[in-house]
């Protein structure tokens, strides 16, 4: 535990699962309906800092919401991101990516490219509550 880490302070946004070494949250990200991070518990920077073991049931649970995010969010692309440069705890983006988002084909993180798209973003939000249920379904309810 980091205190001041904010991803030892906090889930990080919205919980939808946890174990003892992980948990699935949905972000904040009003531009991008269905951005998921997958988010390792313990205060630990890299990959490379789990065993073998650990990083198999990381990779394992980042596949499983991929997938349900594929299936329920209907998403042109998946991003998958680590970066961590700003919050050194292991974390991954996963954000479902439309050619009507403000940033595609560029990162989210990018310049915006256009305006948003409002029907678009109503249409993608209101699958977000079939998201969450499934990611629980699938992953086993909190």
């Amino acid at each position: 535990m980091n205190s001041n880490c904010p991803l030892c302070t906090t889930d990080g946004g919205e919980l939808l699962w946890k174990n003892e070494e992980m948990r699935v949250i949905l972000a904040d990200e009003p531009e991008f309906p269905g951005f998921c991070r997958i988010v390792w518990n313990e205060h630990v920077a890299e990959m490379s800092d789990l065993s073998i073991d650990q990083r198999a049931r990381l990779h394992h649970i980042l596949i499983l919401v991929e997938k349900v995010v594929l299936e329920v969010m209907q998403p042109d692309k998946i991003n998958l991101a680590a970066l961590g440069n700003l919050v050194p705890h292991l974390h991954w983006h996963l954000i479902p990516r439309y050619q009507a988002d403000v940033c595609f084909p560029a990162s989210v993180w990018s310049e915006k490219q256009r305006a948003s798209d409002h029907t678009h973003l109503e249409i993608q939000r209101a699958k977000v509550p079939s998201l969450k249920k499934k990611i629980q379904e699938v992953l086993g309810v909190l």
